[in-house]
């Protein structure tokens, strides 16, 4: 009885939290990461404030709770679009689902976005936030370089190809594009061919 109380309290208590992350992604979406506070956020989640401060004592741990929430959801339409379930996938297409994913393509996205480069830009002056990113880039990195890796030695890449390197400019060419669309110096379809073709020229024959 009490490990089933105890595992309901926490689904309720991880439900809630995602609840408020994802208010601050609306916040976000409407009026930008500025505009996050606890009345805001607690006026968008349709509860009190006291209940938001009681999840989340501060606006920074407001903007982590939807910089992880939204990595969460990103994580889910990118296995949902690659099927991992399909042993027909390729190692390709998987590569172009997640670097795509990194352009706002829609308002939820668009929403994730803004809050993954403000927290971004929040590490220039955050150790803590800069050695955070500096780990979840590294994984990022590693899996991307990972397909290279295994498309190179099937022979659909060069062969001079340094799959590490690869998978560091391609990300850095979508999150330089994303922000370029978030501030609308380029519109989202020309961001994402831009994407595409830089991947095609990764694949390009020796």
């Amino acid at each position: 009885m009490a490990t089933g109380r105890t595992r309901g309290v926490g689904s309720e208590h991880a439900h809630r939290r995602n609840e408020i992350a994802d208010a601050v992604l609306a916040v976000v979406a409407e009026r930008g990461l500025a505009a996050v506070s606890l009345a805001a956020v607690a006026a968008q989640a349709g509860v009190s404030p006291g209940r938001v401060q009681h999840y989340f004592p501060t606006k920074r741990g407001l903007i982590e709770a939807a910089f992880e929430r939204g990595n969460a959801l990103s994580s889910g339409r990118i296995t949902a679009k690659a099927s991992p379930d399909d042993r027909d996938v390729s190692r390709r297409r998987l590569l172009t689902v997640v670097l795509t994913e990194l352009i706002p393509y829609d308002a939820t996205t668009r929403a994730h976005l803004r809050v993954r480069q403000s927290f971004t830009a929040a590490a220039l002056a955050d150790e803590a936030i800069a050695a955070r990113l500096r780990v979840d880039y590294a994984n990022l990195h590693g899996q991307l370089a990972n397909l290279l890796r295994g498309d190179q030695a099937a022979g659909h890449l060069r062969a001079r190809t340094d799959p590490e390197e690869g998978a560091v400019t391609l990300v850095a060419l979508a999150e330089g594009l994303a922000y370029y669309v978030l501030i609308g110096v380029c519109p989202a379809e020309a961001a994402r061919d831009q994407v595409l073709a830089a991947i095609s020229e990764v694949y390009a024959a020796a």
